[in-house]
């Protein structure tokens, strides 16, 4: 656990004795916390904070006091020493309110992670380690992006009012959520490097930040539990902090409703020369930065052979085609020729508020080339509507942050729906292909690797039949990527085709007690559970309750933001 992959595979007696240590942990923080919380709403009748010190203290009385209350907080984290370590230092005034605390553990990991990546720049690292294969420098060129983006998502989290704190667990678990994801997928990418140099520097550099940032996000969670245990606050509320986007109009809405022909765009693309552009990536040039507005491109028709970048930068940017079979985005990046997984998606998405309708996106690499994404994205409330996704392994990269996804044909082989964002995949259709000879289907591999983050897949609705004859491959429901890896198939139809198994360990001939996959109400010869694996991690027999907790509404707070981008969903069970 010391590592810089501290998520890494444990064997199952430390896996007990961690998750054991940890409900300890966890008990004993959420009643001091919700201490300090009962006392702020006692004061201030909303939570403001709450004074631990008594002025008739001595100075020392007051320091223990102070040592004592950080340390519960921090005894809920994953890594307490360092959470203690970093913050006791820091922590001078005996008024502590429980948002001053998250907020100094997140301006730590803040400070760490810009330290480590600078000098992961600056140190001139394919010199210094002599790199000279280019899959490995486009990896870290990768991580430089990654980081960025990780940095971005730690500020974010800090962008609020003390009001606001208490109304916002859902966005703050989110985007620290997606701050551990861009640096553990640096981690991913360069785990493979030969370079040992490099992987040694890797693990020194970035095992503070890693640490840091998850220890922010069981603060944050802590609070949470510890609120929602008083039942000081309601139900959560999405906000905005005057950064996120400006929602549809009602005016707006009526364009997602109406026949795309007939949709006001204010660019067009066309293969032909008909439009403003002839390319994809030309009109998202056009596309004004953080627009509050939404901003339409109408792609016309045709096969677009490029690899598409919709920039984080690019806010609200809705791309509209002429039916995910008439308009399709094409490439062919893989990794067997020397592009990593993150950087091999047709069409990527970084933009937050995306949505893209009638459009296909297919990477064209083939089964030999392993992973070749089709279409990534890491855009917070992106959406697609009646798309298609068509690949083989690694097809679909939902990567971080909150997606939805309705009507869409989604095709691959290995891993084809993968990453560790907060994912509904409703009304869709999933089509496993035909693999390379030797190889068996798997449908999902989910990336959570932080017991604290609010990720998992959830599919729910959607009709699995295979895109051709497959017989005689085994084809699988998923297998766990990480130890955390949440998955959840309910309500679907599953043809026979699908193993009895249903799932496949990564490793060996089990999977990690700390994984949670589950299946309910699903139809199908495909969806009968008698011979399932016997794996603690999978639930076969949950209630309604619990299994709502993944739908739209709660899971990705979708009741918040879905409707206003004219997509059909349904909330809940």
């Amino acid at each position: 656990m010391a590592t810089i992959n501290p998520y890494g595979k444990l064997d199952e007696y430390e896996q007990e004795r961690l998750m054991a240590r940890r409900k300890t942990r966890r008990r004993i923080t959420i009643i001091v916390l919700s201490s300090i919380v009962l006392v702020c709403v006692i004061v201030a009748a909303v939570v403001v904070g709450v004074s631990q010190s008594n002025d008739k203290k001595s100075g020392g009385e007051n320091n223990q006091s102070l040592s004592t209350t950080i340390k519960s907080v921090c005894s809920a984290t994953l890594y307490p020493d360092s959470c203690y370590n970093s913050l006791a230092p820091l922590v001078k005034s005996g008024n502590l309110k429980p948002q001053d605390l998250y907020k100094l553990s997140v301006q730590i990991a803040i400070d760490e992670l810009s330290k480590a990546s600078k000098n992961f720049v600056d140190d001139g690292i394919i010199k210094k380690f002599n790199i000279t294969d280019e899959k490995t420098i486009l990896a870290i060129e990768s991580c430089q992006e990654l980081f960025s983006l990780a940095l971005d998502h730690l500020n974010k989290s800090m962008s609020l009012r003390d009001m606001k704190f208490f109304e916002a667990f859902d966005d703050l678990r989110t985007w620290l959520s997606s701050a551990g994801a861009y640096q553990q997928t640096c981690i991913d990418e360069l785990e493979n490097a030969s370079n040992f140099g490099l992987s040694t520097f890797i693990n020194q550099n970035f095992k503070n930040s890693s640490e840091y940032t998850s220890n922010s996000l069981a603060i944050v969670s802590s609070i949470e539990e510890s609120i929602s245990a008083l039942g000081a606050i309601g139900r959560r509320r999405l906000m905005n902090f005057g950064e996120g986007p400006k929602w549809l109009s009602f005016k707006d809405r009526k364009l997602l409703q109406v026949k795309r022909l007939s949709i006001k765009a204010d660019v067009v693309v066309a293969k032909d020369g008909s439009g403003k552009f002839k390319t994809i990536g030309a009109a998202l040039k056009f596309v004004p930065d953080k627009s509050k507005k939404r901003f339409v491109i109408y792609v016309k028709k045709g096969v677009y052979v490029e690899n598409v970048r919709v920039e984080k930068s690019k806010w609200n940017v809705m791309m509209v085609g002429d039916g995910k079979d008439a308009t399709i985005v094409s490439g062919r990046l893989n990794v067997v020729d020397g592009t990593p997984t993150f950087k091999s998606a047709t069409f990527a998405v970084f933009g937050q508020g995306f949505i893209a309708r009638d459009m296909g996106f297919r990477n064209m690499a083939g089964p030999a080339k392993h992973q070749a994404v089709a279409l990534m994205s890491t855009a917070d409330h992106s959406v697609f509507y009646r798309c298609n996704m068509d690949a083989f392994q690694d097809t679909l990269y939902v990567h971080s942050n909150r997606q939805f996804y309705r009507e869409c044909n989604i095709y691959g082989t290995v891993d084809f729906i993968f990453g560790n964002s907060a994912v509904v995949i409703q009304n869709c259709n999933i089509l496993p292909k035909k693999p390379m000879l030797g190889q068996q289907n798997t449908i999902t591999a989910q990336g959570k690797f932080d017991p604290n983050q609010n990720t998992g897949l959830s599919i729910q609705n959607c009709k699995i039949l295979p895109a051709e004859n497959l017989s005689g491959v085994n084809t699988f429901l998923g297998w766990p990527w990480k130890n955390y890896s949440t998955t959840v198939f309910f309500q679907n139809t599953m043809a026979s085709f699908i193993s009895p198994k249903g799932w496949l360990p990564w490793a060996g001939t089990s999977a990690p007690n700390t994984i949670f996959y589950a299946e309910f109400q699903n139809l199908g010869n495909g969806a009968v559970t008698k011979n399932r694996v016997n794996w603690r991690g999978l639930k076969l027999n949950l209630k309604a309750a619990q299994v709502k907790k993944f739908t739209v509404g709660p899971f990705i707070n979708g009741d918040k933001w879905i409707p206003a981008t004219g997509v059909s969903y349904k909330s809940g069970l």
